[in-house]
């Protein structure tokens, strides 16, 4: 059973809603602070995947190829026109929260928040770890920090937060269902470099949240993708060539 998945789930679900009912009550100051912090933590957090790197040629070759085919096929936009449409019929039945921010803040927040949810390497690979050994310790580190987000996200954003589990879920659930064909494939220099995969987009994640750099982290989930493969080839092709 997907008990880490479903707590996941569940602490972006009551994140969203709490900050939905806080986001009035909380000031300004206090959310951009925590936001921050939160950054800080995304970016604690990539910097600790990305030393597990074993074959930093094959990583570095997955995120500067995923990113140029994520860029070529638009798919930041195309995240970014689901938000909206997710936006659209929300505000249907809900208040729009924050009518102060702009559409360009609002859907640069709302593209942060579904990539740090549904796309991190932490999320993919614990989803993947909770699959085949039944260990959701790596999920449930994730649901503490993912909770706390939740509720700065949707102090801005609303309640749309709370709809960003629903693609998370089935994510995370599909990977969890297909663990037993992926996990006997895959080698722990592979699992290393997927997870350094997935450090850098945290910490480009991390720079988005703080507001430093506006890092294309949509359109870099295709080196999610790619690295597996790219790290085999690497080690078994590649390196016994060169040596």
């Amino acid at each position: 059973m997907p008990l880490g998945i479903i707590l996941n789930t569940m602490s972006i679900v009551f994140g969203g809603i709490l900050g939905t009912w806080a986001g009035g009550r909380l000031s300004d100051n206090f959310k951009e602070n925590m936001n921050m912090i939160f950054g800080c933590c995304s970016m604690a957090m990539g910097i600790s995947s990305i030393v597990l790197m074993e074959n930093m040629p094959a990583v570095i070759f997955s995120v500067v190829i995923g990113t140029a085919a994520g860029l070529a096929v638009q798919l930041g936009e195309k995240i970014n026109n689901g938000g909206r449409m997710m936006q659209r019929f929300i505000f249907r039945f809900v208040r729009r929260p924050n009518k102060d921010a702009s559409t360009e803040e609002t859907d640069s927040m709302l593209i942060t928040a579904i990539v740090l949810f549904c796309a991190s390497g932490t999320g993919i690979y614990g989803a993947i770890v909770s699959g085949i050994t039944g260990d959701h310790s790596i999920l449930t580190a994730k649901s503490i920090l993912d909770l706390f987000t939740a509720i700065i996200f949707a102090c801005s954003l609303g309640i749309i937060v709370s709809l960003i589990a629903v693609p998370q879920f089935l994510i995370f659930t599909a990977l969890f269902l297909c663990a037993g064909f992926i996990f006997p494939l895959t080698t722990t220099e592979m699992i290393n470099d997927f997870k350094a995969c997935g450090g850098i987009l945290m910490l480009a994640t991390g720079f988005r949240m703080i507001k430093v750099k506006m890092f294309p982290t949509a359109d870099m989930i295709p080196a999610m993708v790619l690295v597996m493969p790219v790290s085999w080839i690497w080690t078994s092709h590649i390196l016994p060539l060169m040596k």
